[in-house]
């Protein structure tokens, strides 16, 4: 898959999630216990209130009394406070419910952060924050965050966000609002291994979280750096789909820093030449 490829799915992603969220937002969420509710009515400031839902699905209101609101969505409520109103009380009544703590449906994190578990939120979080609620990532995480939510009509999106791009690039695309539901992961680190051989203190396989970048210089300098006999030639063997690659660098240069360090990938082979002079 070429990057053009990808960066197209992961766009395709964030909008479902975001289309999912914006239902679930506005008028597809619908209430349920502990949850915690702010109640406006325009013309009757007293008819006014923030209440939590209690574990039967019921809010009392100043004016109105007990009120069964588990399973109605804002909307639901609302007209049927305005009816309730404008049967008895008001000629005309104007009012707004929205839904201020989302209890009932906490979001979730897991996997590579130091405080994993359900959250309880305002239902106004972006991803850092909801990284930042569980304690931020832990050392051993990974290079992938998964964002997955469900919608109300079950359909389901999933968003792949890479670490780096979100924490250390800070890239406000990817700092995605999060909803009730939504269930964050945050891979852990894979251990990979690359192969020095040749004319090293240490030869044989070195290890690296796959997270790290993973460089020449750094695989040989875990491989306790090169020996006396070392020359300046080094090879790097790679497995491709179109078969086996040899790279040969010129060791003394990159060590100099007249040539920039060789990038490796997960088993590549390094062999440190002998210098014959």
């Amino acid at each position: 898959m070429n990057k053009l490829h990808l960066f197209f799915l992961m766009v395709c992603a964030l909008v479902g999630l975001s289309s999912a969220g914006a239902q679930q937002g506005s008028t597809g969420y619908r209430i349920g216990p502990k949850d915690l509710i702010d109640i406006q009515v325009l013309e009757e400031p007293d008819a006014s209130s923030e209440v939590r839902v209690q574990a039967d699905g019921t809010i009392t209101l100043p004016l109105i009394g007990a009120l069964t609101v588990e399973g109605r969505t804002t909307a639901q409520v609302s007209r049927e406070i305005q009816e309730f109103l404008e049967k008895d009380l008001l000629q005309r009544a104007t009012v707004t419910v929205r839904v201020v703590e989302f209890r009932s449906r906490p979001i979730s994190v897991i996997g590579a952060v130091n405080t994993p578990g359900n959250l309880q939120f305002s239902g106004r979080w972006r991803l850092i924050e909801a990284l930042t609620a569980a304690g931020g990532l832990s050392p051993e995480h990974g290079n992938t965050i998964y964002v997955m939510r469900r919608s109300e009509n079950g359909l389901s999106a999933q968003l792949q966000i890479p670490v780096d791009e979100l924490m250390l690039r800070g890239s406000r695309t990817l700092n995605i609002p999060i909803y009730s539901g939504d269930l964050i992961n945050v891979s852990p680190a894979i251990e990979v291994s690359v192969y020095c051989l040749g004319e090293v203190n240490r030869p044989g396989a070195v290890a690296f979280k796959d997270s790290e970048r993973i460089s020449l210089l750094t695989a040989i300098a875990k491989a306790g750096g090169p020996t006396d006999r070392a020359g300046k030639r080094a090879l790097i063997r790679r497995e491709t789909t179109e078969g086996q690659e040899e790279i040969e660098v010129n060791l003394r240069e990159i060590i100099n820093g007249r040539r920039a360090d060789v990038e490796l990938k997960a088993g590549d082979v390094i062999v440190v030449k002998e210098s014959f002079f």
